[in-house]
């Protein structure tokens, strides 16, 4: 046996991996070569090192949330063509044959991390009991809890009290929860543009692109941070058209006084798949019909678009011919 393969096996005997007769091999070896020997000894004072300190589980709320985020990354990936699994797994059998003779060393990295991790988090655990235990913090006030996006992992369901701006929003976190307040609340807000990012149910982002886009037509709270922005996301990258339409509603007060609405409602017109939304795009248009870009974009469709209708539209807006901004 050589120092190297040597090094391979006191990892993995040090947890306890190693099979009966690789390890007499390994005992053999260790007997007649000194270096190897105190590599052993530096290895096991390590891990003893390392288990000195607590292991910390990760939070309950954070392992259900990275797996159903997880899970949601996995179905948006478009399915593999067939030369292409044969390429990963040549490439994965490669990779695994390569990573072999550095093995020890990523495992020792791993123990080293762990130690110092372990450390690190058993000063913080001890500053905070010494903290609390002091009289100062013994009388401060208690700190407001929130719900934040870091604490949820999806929006279940959108359901609007009629005739009132009140809005229960159903979440999950380890278990469904709900939360139920006024469209005014910052927390609501905040759950409806999270819900508006909800891969995994159109249902759920048409409920809140709906009731964002409503705020906004109303003139109701629809400022250039947050929703706006939240309905701007959504008619530019949701796959679900009838989210889109109602995302473009919700812009078209706005397609005057903000340029990056102008131009995502420009770009739904040149690039939207779907013609209602083309054509709705153009019928918000006329506050900026004399717009220099917007009239470009429009003598491009009306010369060259395959869509008949909308080329009637675009030149019936050109017609109009109003003095050039």
């Amino acid at each position: 046996m050589n120092c190297e393969l040597a090094h391979e096996r006191i990892v993995t005997a040090a947890y306890g991996e190693l099979g009966d007769e690789q390890t007499h091999e390994l005992e053999r070896h260790l007997t007649g070569c000194a270096e190897c020997a105190s590599e052993r000894e530096h290895l096991l004072a390590l891990k003893l090192l390392a288990g000195a300190y607590p292991v910390l589980d990760p939070e309950p709320n954070l392992v259900a949330r990275s797996r159903m985020r997880l899970e949601e990354a996995l179905d948006a990936l478009p399915p593999m063509r067939w030369y292409e699994r044969l390429s990963q797994r040549i490439s994965n059998n490669i990779a695994s044959m390569m990573a072999a003779p550095v093995a020890a060393s990523l495992l020792l990295l791993v123990g080293v991390s762990t130690g110092t991790f372990g450390g690190y988090k058993y000063a913080q655990n001890r500053a905070a009991h010494n903290a609390t235990a002091s009289p100062v913090a013994q009388t401060a006030p208690p700190v407001p809890t929130s719900t934040a996006p870091a604490e949820i992992a999806n929006i279940s369901s959108i359901v609007r009290q009629p005739n009132s701006h009140m809005v229960e929003v159903h979440y999950n976190q380890v278990v469904p929860r709900q939360v139920e307040g006024s469209l005014d609340d910052p927390a609501i807000r905040q759950l409806l543009m999270l819900a508006s990012e909800n891969s995994a149910s159109v249902g759920v982002r048409d409920d809140s692109i709906g009731l964002m886009a409503t705020e906004c037509r109303t003139g109701h709270g629809c400022k250039g941070e947050g929703i706006r922005d939240a309905l701007l996301f959504a008619l530019q990258y949701d796959k679900n058209a009838g989210v889109r339409e109602k995302a473009l509603q919700g812009l078209e007060p706005y397609v005057a006084e903000d340029v990056r609405v102008r131009d995502a409602v420009l770009e739904a017109l040149m690039n939207d798949p779907d013609p209602r939304i083309r054509t709705a795009a153009i019928n918000i248009l006329p506050p900026v019909e004399g717009d220099t870009s917007v009239r470009q974009v429009l003598h491009s469709v009306a010369n060259s678009d395959q869509n008949p209708y909308i080329r009637t539209v675009s030149r019936q807006v050109l017609s109009r011919d109003p003095e050039i901004q």
